[in-house]
């Protein structure tokens, strides 16, 4: 379910969820700030980007791990 680009940001990214997650809230908060040039924003918004697809990964993962728990016993059962 996950696209290329979301599987080879999270393979080439040593960030953690939580860390991805703060500097994408950076990313934001100096974003909606303004003042920064377009070169410096269009920077910021493809940083942001990547760490989004990060946090995708992470979230997908925890999903997967999730789902496979949740169905564990129903197959023991069957």
């Amino acid at each position: 379910m996950t696209d290329d680009g979301t599987a080879a940001a999270a393979a080439t990214s040593p960030l953690g969820y939580e860390q991805a997650r703060d500097e994408l809230i950076e990313v934001v908060r100096r974003l909606e700030a303004g003042g920064t040039s377009l070169e410096d924003s269009l920077a910021l918004w493809e940083r942001g980007e990547e760490l989004a697809k990060v946090c995708r990964h992470w979230l997908e993962g925890a999903r997967a791990r999730l789902d496979a728990a949740l169905a564990g016993p129903a197959e023991d059962e069957a």
